[in-house]
C-alpha cells in the first residue's frame, strides 16, 4: 500500500447544494450567495430568467461538497446521468437521451452531451474529460438539445465548467490540501493552488496547479495464487494559465494554456467470470470471486493527457458585441488492457495447446486527437425589447486510432497450428506475436451559422427564436493485420448537412414566477461503421446468419431529435422551486450491437422517445439552514423494432424496450445547517448531509432480452465441463448512497472539514462488462467504497 499525499477531492459534505439558484447582471466572477450569472444563452443572464431547464452549481457549493469529478456533480442534477467506467471515461447523459455504452474501439461515435471548458469544447465520445474543478467559478448543465448555439454533440444536453477568470481588482489566491482513506486499507489526496496577480493596470494573470492521487479499492489475483492489493490507483495533475489584456475598457483578450494528464494502474471492474479464475476448472485452482475483486495476468493502464490553447477576444460596444474564441486541443489517450482471457478463448477455439491459451495478451488502444475550432459571433447590445445574435463556427478534428494486441510467442502456436509462415503471411506490414493490429485514422470538418432573436411582446412575455444551420464531411481508413484482420486499407466517407432551429417563450406571471416553453431541434452527427471481422463470422462458414445481419451497413445517419417542453421558475422568500416536463422524439439514435460472432461492432439507426418530468427545490426556512431536493422520472424506449433475416430482434432493439444506461428514477436530498462557534471571532460551523437514490437501468439495449441470462461459457480449458455457464441478472439494481460532513470556517479564510462518503459501503454494479459475449469473462464496474477524508483550505 503506498500513501503518496495527493488528491481525490474527498467527496466530502456531497451536500452539493446543485438546487437553483438566481443570477444577476455581473462578472461572470460574482457571486454574492444567493445569485448566479450563467451563460447559458452565450450572453449574461440570471439563472432565473434562462427560458429553458438549466441547473448551475456555484465555487462555494463545489467546495463545501468537496466534489471532484463529473459524477459527483451528477448527483444533485435532476435527469443528469453519469455512467463511471473509471477517471477520464465516464459516460454521460442527459434526460434519458442514451444509445449505451460506447466501447473503446468506437473511435467514430460521436456524444450525446457536449461539454465545454469556458468557450472551448473539449467534448470526446467515451472520454468525457475528468476535469478538476479547482477553481471553477460554476458548472452549468443545459438541459435538452442545444443544437442551435452549441451545436452537434449537444444533442441530449451541454455540461459547461466555468472558471475563475483573471481580473485587475488585485492579489488573490487560495490553497486547498485533503487527505482521504478509501476501503480502509489505501490513502488518496490532493493538493491545489490558485493566485490572481495584476501585472500592470491593464494585464493581469491567473495560475492554477493541482496534484491528486487516487485511491485504489480493486485486488486482482494471480496466476499461481497471489494477489495484488489496490491495482485502480492513480493520479491527476495539471494547471490553467491565463492572462487578461484590456487594451481598452470595453475590449479584453484573453489567451491560455491548460495542461492535464489522468494515470490509473487499472479500472474499477470486479469479476464475476474469467476463463483462468472460475468455479468450473478441475485441473487448475477453483475460484469464487470476491465484492471488487479481479484476475489479471498483465498489469492494466489508464491515461489521459490534454494540452489546451485557447484564445478568447470580446469587444463591448454601446451597440454591438463581438466575440471571437479560437481553440487547438492536443490529446493523447492510452487504455491498455489485460485481453489474455479474449486472446485465450480464440485460442482455445483454435485448438492452441494450453501452453498457447495461457499467453499473457495485452490489447493496447491509442486516440490522438488534434482539433482545432474557430467560432465568431456578434449580439446586440444594450437593454431594448429586440434582442440578438448571430455567429459562425468551424472546426477540423483529426482523430487517429490505433489497436494492438501484443501476445509474445504467439506467432510459434499460430504457424504449428496452421502451417509455417501464416503469421508473417498475414502480418501486413505490422509487427511479430499480434494476432491483431488495426490503424484507424479520421479526419472531420464541420461548419456552422447559428442565431437567435427574441423580441419582448410585453412587459411580461418574451419569444426567442434561433436556428443553426451545419455541414460535415468525415473520411476514414482502415488498415489490419494479424491472424484476423477486418480487412485491408479500407477507405470510407460520409458527409451531411442540416437545420436546427429552436422556438422559446417565456412569460412572467408574478413577481418571482415565469413559466416557459420550447420546442427545439438537436443533433448528432452519423459517421462511417468498421468492417466486420469476416473470417470469424459464423465460424468461417460464407454468408452465414451472422454475416448476413451486420454485412452491408457501411454507415450510420445523422442522429436528430424535437424536444418539447414545459415548464416553471419559481422563486419567493428562502424558496427556490423549478420543474420541466418533457417529450423528445429520437430518429435515427446510433445504437450500438455486438455483430455477434463476427467480434465487432455495429452501429444501427432506431426511433426512440424519452418523456419525463424533473424537479429542482431548495429552501432555507431560517437562517444557517440550507435544505435541498432534486428529482427527475424518465421513460425511455425504442419505438421501432431492429430484426435479424430469419425474424429475431437485434441485440434488445424491440419497441417498447428501454433505452441503455437510464435510470427511470433517481433523487438526491441534501441538507445543511451552519451556526455560529465564536460569535467574538466570527467563526462558524457547519454539519451537512446528502442522499442519493439512482435506479435500476440496464448497460446495453439487448441486456434486457432473455434475462436472466445464462452464458454458455463452451470451453474444457482448465478441465471445465464444455456445459459451463453462468447465469447473471442484467439489470442494474438500483442504489443508495448517503454521505456525511462536518467542517469549521474561521474568519481569516480558513476552514477544515472532515467526511465520510458512501457511509454504509454500498457496493453499486455501475456497468455490466463482457468480453467476447461473456464466454472470455463476466463483471461489473463498481463505485468507490466507504472514504473517509479531511480537507483544509486557505483564501488569501
Amino acid at each position: 500500500m503506498n500513501a503518496r499525499a495527493s488528491m481525490l477531492a474527498g467527496l466530502s459534505c456531497l451536500a452539493l447544494a446543485s438546487t437553483p439558484a438566481v443570477a444577476q447582471d455581473a462578472p461572470a466572477n460574482s457571486y454574492d450567495g444567493n445569485e448566479i450569472i450563467v451563460t447559458a444563452t452565450k450572453r449574461d443572464a440570471s439563472l432565473q430568467d434562462v427560458p429553458f431547464s438549466i441547473n448551475a452549481q456555484t465555487e462555494q457549493a463545489i467546495e463545501r461538497a468537496n466534489a471532484s469529478t463529473v459524477e459527483d456533480l451528477s448527483r444533485n442534477v435532476a435527469g443528469l446521468t453519469v455512467q463511471n467506467l473509471g477517471p477520464g471515461q465516464s459516460q454521460v447523459s442527459v434526460r434519458g437521451v442514451s444509445a449505451g455504452q460506447i466501447a473503446r474501439d468506437q473511435p467514430g461515435v460521436k456524444e450525446q452531451v457536449g461539454v465545454y471548458l469556458d468557450e472551448s469544447v473539449v467534448s470526446l465520445s467515451l472520454f468525457t474529460p475528468d476535469l478538476d474543478l479547482f477553481d471553477l467559478n460554476r458548472v452549468e448543465t443545459l438541459r435538452g438539445p442545444q443544437g442551435t448555439l452549441f451545436g452537434s454533440g449537444s444533442v441530449g444536453g451541454t455540461l459547461r465548467y466555468i472558471t475563475n477568470q483573471p481580473n485587475l481588482d488585485g492579489i488573490e489566491g487560495k490553497v486547498e490540501g485533503n487527505v482521504n482513506l478509501v476501503d480502509g486499507d489505501d490513502f488518496g489526496g490532493h493538493l491545489k493552488g490558485a493566485i490572481n496577480l495584476p501585472l500592470s493596470p491593464n494585464l493581469a494573470m491567473r495560475a492554477v496547479g493541482y496534484y491528486t492521487r487516487y485511491a485504489g479499492f480493486i485486488n486482482a489475483l494471480r496466476e499461481g495464487g497471489g494477489e495484488s492489493e489496490d491495482v485502480n490507483s492513480g493520479e491527476r495533475y495539471g494547471g490553467r494559465f491565463s492572462l487578461l489584456w484590456k487594451p481598452a475598457e470595453n475590449l479584453s483578450i484573453t489567451p491560455r494554456f491548460v495542461y492535464q494528464k489522468v494515470k490509473t494502474d487499472g479500472f474499477n471492474r470486479q469479476e464475476v467470470y474469467n476463463l483462468f479464475a472460475n468455479q468450473f476448472t478441475t485441473t487448475r485452482p477453483q475460484v469464487t470471486f470476491k465484492e471488487r475483486q479481479q484476475y489479471l495476468l498483465l498489469d492494466e493502464a489508464f491515461e489521459d493527457e490534454v494540452k489546451l490553447f485557447d484564445l478568447t477576444m470580446s469587444y463591448d460596444g454601446d451597440v454591438i458585441g463581438v466575440t471571437s474564441v479560437t481553440t487547438y486541443t492536443d490529446r493523447d489517450i492510452l487504455v491498455s488492457r489485460d485481453a489474455s482471457a479474449l486472446t485465450g478463448s480464440v485460442s482455445a477455439d483454435l485448438g492452441f495447446p494450453v501452453a498457447g491459451i495461457l499467453l499473457p495478451s495485452n490489447l493496447v488502444d491509442t486516440t490522438g486527437v488534434k482539433q482545432f475550432t474557430q467560432e465568431l459571433r456578434v449580439n446586440s447590445a444594450g437593454t431594448g425589447p429586440f434582442q440578438w445574435l448571430v455567429g459562425g463556427y468551424y472546426a477540423n478534428v483529426k482523430r487517429d486510432y490505433t489497436q494492438r494486441l501484443p501476445t509474445p510467442g504467439y506467432d510459434v502456436f499460430t504457424d504449428a497450428r496452421f502451417g509455417a509462415g501464416t503469421s508473417a503471411a498475414l502480418a501486413n506490414g505490422f509487427g511479430p506475436d499480434s494476432p491483431y493490429n488495426a490503424d484507424i485514422p479520421y479526419d472531420l470538418s464541420q461548419i456552422a451559422i447559428f442565431g437567435e432573436l427574441s423580441y419582448d411582446l410585453t412587459e411580461a412575455f418574451t419569444a426567442t427564436l434561433g436556428g443553426r444551420y451545419y455541414a460535415f464531411d468525415e473520411s476514414r481508413r482502415f488498415v489490419s493485420g494479424g491472424l484476423f484482420p477486418n480487412g485491408d486499407n479500407a477507405r470510407d466517407k460520409t458527409s451531411s448537412t442540416g437545420f436546427s432551429p429552436r422556438l422559446l417563450l417565456s412569460y412572467d406571471v408574478a413577481d418571482g414566477i415565469t413559466l416557459n416553453a420550447q420546442a427545439s431541434k438537436g443533433f448528432r452527427l452519423g459517421g462511417v461503421n468498421d468492417p466486420l471481422n469476416l473470417p470469424l463470422c459464423d465460424g468461417g462458414v460464407p454468408n452465414g446468419p451472422d454475416a448476413q445481419t451486420f454485412s452491408g451497413r457501411p454507415r450510420y445517419d445523422d442522429e436528430t431529435l424535437w424536444n418539447y417542453e414545459g415548464g416553471v421558475k419559481a422563486q419567493f422568500g428562502g424558496i427556490t422551486f423549478n420543474a420541466a416536463g418533457f417529450y423528445t422524439k429520437i430518429n435515427n439514435l446510433q445504437v450500438t450491437a455486438d455483430a455477434g460472432s463476427c467480434s465487432s461492432r455495429i452501429v444501427f439507426n432506431a426511433d426512440a422517445h424519452t418523456m419525463g418530468l424533473e424537479v429542482e427545490l431548495s429552501a432555507s426556512p431560517f437562517t444557517g439552514l440550507d435544505l435541498g431536493l432534486s428529482g427527475s422520472y424518465v421513460e425511455a424506449e425504442f419505438d421501432s423494432t431492429l430484426t435479424r433475416p430469419n425474424g429475431t430482434v437485434i441485440e434488445g432493439i424491440r419497441e417498447g424496450n428501454r433505452l441503455p444506461s437510464v435510470p427511470k428514477f433517481q433523487m438526491a436530498a441534501n441538507a445543511t445547517y451552519s451556526f455560529p462557534i465564536d460569535a467574538s471571532s466570527d467563526t462558524n460551523a457547519f454539519v451537512t448531509a446528502s442522499f442519493q437514490h439512482v435506479g435500476s437501468r440496464y448497460t446495453q439495449p439487448g441486456d434486457q432480452e432473455n434475462n436472466p441470462r445464462t452464458f454458455v461459457h463452451g470451453f474444457t480449458f482448465g478441465g471445465a465441463p464444455i456445459g459451463s455457464a453462468t447465469t447473471l441478472d442484467l439489470k442494474l439494481p438500483d442504489y443508495q448512497l448517503v454521505n456525511l460532513g462536518a467542517g469549521i470556517e474561521f474568519p481569516n479564510e480558513f476552514e477544515i472539514s472532515v467526511y465520510v462518503n458512501n457511509l454504509l459501503d454500498e457496493n453499486a454494479l455501475l456497468a455490466f462488462d463482457r468480453e467476447r459475449g461473456g464466454r472470455a469473462r463476466l463483471g461489473f464496474a463498481t463505485n468507490q467504497p466507504r472514504t473517509f477524508g479531511v480537507t483544509v483550505r486557505k483564501g488569501f
